[in-house]
C-alpha cells in the first residue's frame, strides 16, 4: 500500500498510467470485449486487469491520478450502442458523473463499435473492468499536470 494512491490502482496499472504520455490513450473494457487479443496489439502489449470493479469505478480510480486532455474534442469517449449515437445506457452515465467528477464537462463522444475496436488497437494498453453490463468500453486520453503557478 502506498500513501495518497487509490488501492484499487494496483502495480501494472499505475506503472503503465505514469508511462503514458501526453496524447496517448488508454481503453477500459468491460468483460465481454476482446481485451486480451486486442492488448495484444496496443504499445503495452500486454492485458491490464481491474476485475472486481465496474466500469466507473475502475474510472474512478484511473482520473484519481490521470488527467483527461483538455486540447482535443476526443478527450474520452464511449462505445456507441447499434446505430443510436445519442443513446446513453446507465453504464456509461455512471461513467460520464466520473468524468465530471474531475471538472470536465463536456460529453464523452460516442464511438461507432468497429471502429472503437480499430481505435484500441492504436491505445497505449487496455484495461480490462468486472464490469457486465454491455457498453461499457471507454477510451481515455492522458492529458498534461501544468507547473506549479
Amino acid at each position: 500500500m502506498l500513501k495518497g494512491i487509490d488501492n484499487r490502482l494496483n502495480a501494472d496499472v499505475l506503472g503503465t498510467l505514469r508511462a503514458m504520455g501526453h496524447g496517448d490513450y488508454l481503453i477500459v473494457s468491460d468483460t465481454n470485449f476482446p481485451a486480451d487479443s486486442i492488448a495484444r496489439a496496443t504499445v503495452s502489449g500486454k492485458l491490464l486487469r481491474m476485475e472486481n470493479l465496474t466500469a466507473a469505478e475502475a474510472v474512478n480510480a484511473i482520473l484519481s491520478v490521470l488527467p483527461l486532455d483538455t486540447f482535443v474534442d476526443d478527450f474520452a469517449g464511449r462505445m456507441q450502442v447499434g446505430d443510436q449515437p445519442d443513446e446513453i445506457p446507465p453504464v456509461q452515465a455512471e461513467v460520464q458523473v466520473e468524468i465530471a467528477s474531475v471538472g470536465e464537462s463536456r460529453q464523452m463522444i460516442a464511438i461507432e463499435r468497429f471502429a472503437f475496436y480499430d481505435l484500441a488497437k492504436g491505445a497505449y494498453a487496455v484495461i480490462q473492468t468486472g464490469e457486465r453490463r454491455f457498453y461499457g468500453c471507454f477510451m481515455l486520453r492522458k492529458g498534461v499536470i501544468p507547473p506549479d503557478a
